[in-house]
């Protein structure tokens, strides 16, 4: 099985200060798909017998006025349910991602799409430029298919560069090169969508071998939907979209190419437990038994906020344009007893310091979760928050560190790898969440930080419901137990229990300005 452990912010800040990188990032990739020796698909799946219009039929009425949520914690769930979406496509599938792997998780998921153009649905994938690793010939020949259409959200770093036209960017175009494309959607039929903090890559559904992050999805139906699926095609519109056959000079495959080899590797059991895919055909049952235990429910109030393509108009080289900041602020002044916040990265500036102190000032209690050293896989991040911990501490916020060997894990982490793994991999926190008093719930991309705050798009889903919220509330909470992490405080932060190399690494990154982590 292929590993991989990125991070979501480590590249960018290491290919910003990094030329060798960027002459690195031009040697030959090895094929991303393994060769193989059996073909694993002589056998022929089953197809399933339900499309996506018979399974929403039930609920055909509530989904014109309402949206119907159910939060997904449990990283198989949420890989099992964009399986079954993808399985069960009928029109057409759209995917908005940052981070779309090459490794098992991803080399699946690019499955499941292409067997689905290949019985007709209408794909379109939309991925960021910075952090892409497939192959330009591979893109190439995904993007062949007549159902399959890729485009490469501000690509001035990575596909179809060479090395002088990176460093030109690099030089001479920092603010472009910092713009990236944070959302996460995976929206199907424009019916159901999937949205929240999950990448397309093994750590984030509890794969990974060595390091996994514990996050958080949402799966949508019905009204909100239409928001969602109107800030995709905003996003695929845009003149930072641009479709990869523009960007790689000739295209060597002819319409529709055979991709035996990618439907083998899927096929194989090694790659993708049968375990795993009779549980996917469960789907439908296991969401009845959601809507009977008041788990998915069909709600008057949910609202989904994207940030527009481009996001700062570049009047300021930092600040402004960000309309998932104005909403959390907006959300943040209407709480009067409470704030729960879970954030990987947690970079205060001194405005932000003096909103929190108010908020505290007014009587509203405020609880952070955020990463520790030891859970962090970004040293430069966790340098931006290491420099104002103290004064973070100092506004009367209750600051709490996500242990490495967190209890949750044996939660949140698939059961599958969680049984055949020698040992339990490192997790971190990747969720980015915020509940409001006891009423309002908000899931998203959003990091609590510059990055998020001025320069990257975000997104997030804005959920008004009391039972949702207790919830999640309840789950944030749990979290900050001592089992799952450390309490901050004046007197007492965890950075002493990891290797004195790391502790360094992250001193030594203070070099790098705070305004752009």
């Amino acid at each position: 099985m292929l590993l991989k452990k990125l991070s979501e912010k480590i590249s960018i800040h290491i290919v910003l200060y990094s030329p060798f990188l960027l002459i690195a990032g031009c040697s030959s990739a090895p094929d991303s798909v393994p060769l193989s020796d059996h073909d694993y698909c002589a056998v022929p799946l089953k197809r399933p017998t339900q499309t996506l219009s018979q399974f929403t039929a039930p609920v055909a009425s509530e989904m014109q006025h309402k949206t119907g949520v159910y939060v997904l914690e449990q990283g198989t769930e949420a890989m099992m349910s964009r399986a079954w979406l993808a399985e069960r496509a009928e029109k057409s599938i759209d995917v908005q991602y940052f981070i779309f792997s090459i490794d098992n998780i991803g080399l699946i998921a690019t499955d499941y799409l292409v067997r689905a153009a290949e019985r007709g649905v209408k794909v379109r994938v939309l991925v960021d430029d910075i952090m892409l690793e497939a192959r330009g010939d591979e893109l190439l020949m995904l993007a062949a298919h007549k159902n399959i259409e890729i485009k490469i959200y501000n690509p001035n770093a990575n596909v179809g560069k060479n090395i002088v036209d990176k460093l030109t960017s690099l030089v001479t175009d920092f603010h472009g090169l910092n713009q990236r494309m944070h959302n996460k959607v995976f929206l199907v039929d424009q019916q159901i969508a999937i949205t929240g903090g999950r990448n397309i890559a093994d750590e984030y559904f509890g794969f990974d071998h060595a390091y996994n992050f514990r996050d958080r999805d949402v799966f949508l139906t019905g009204q909100a939907v239409h928001s969602v699926q109107a800030s995709f095609d905003q996003y695929w519109q845009s003149d930072l979209s641009v479709p990869v056959e523009g960007l790689i000079d000739g295209q060597p495959y002819s319409e529709n190419p055979e991709f035996s080899r990618l439907h083998s590797y899927a096929c194989n059991p090694e790659n993708f437990n049968p375990e795993i895919r009779e549980e996917i055909e469960q789907v439908p049952e296991t969401f009845n038994h959601l809507m009977k235990e008041g788990k998915f429910l069909f709600i008057d109030h949910v609202e989904y906020i994207a940030d527009i393509p481009g996001k700062n108009d570049r009047k300021h080289f930092l600040g402004g344009g960000s309309i998932t900041q104005d909403k959390l602020v907006e959300l943040a002044e209407k709480a009067t007893d409470s704030i729960v916040i879970q954030t990987p990265y947690l970079i205060t500036t001194k405005r932000d310091r003096a909103f929190l102190r108010q908020l505290v000032d007014k009587g509203v209690k405020i609880k952070i979760l955020t990463n520790s050293l030891a859970s962090n896989d970004n040293l430069e991040a966790f340098s931006g928050y290491q420099r104002n911990r103290g004064a973070l501490l100092d506004t009367g916020v209750e600051v709490y560190e996500f242990r490495p060997d967190a209890k949750v894990r044996q939660r949140v982490m698939s059961e599958h790898m969680y049984k055949r793994l020698p040992s339990i991999p490192v997790f971190g926190l990747h969720a980015k969440t915020m509940t409001i008093d006891d009423h309002i719930t908000v899931i998203g991309t959003y990091n609590f930080d510059p990055r998020s705050a001025n320069l990257n798009t975000e997104s997030m889903t804005v959920i008004h419901s009391p039972e949702i919220t207790h919830d999640v509330k309840a789950s944030m909470l749990k979290e900050m137990e001592a089992d799952n992490a450390w309490q901050v405080t004046k007197d007492f932060n965890p950075d002493s229990k990891v290797r004195l190399s790391k502790r360094i690494g992250v001193k030594l990154r203070r070099i790098v300005p705070k305004n752009i982590l």
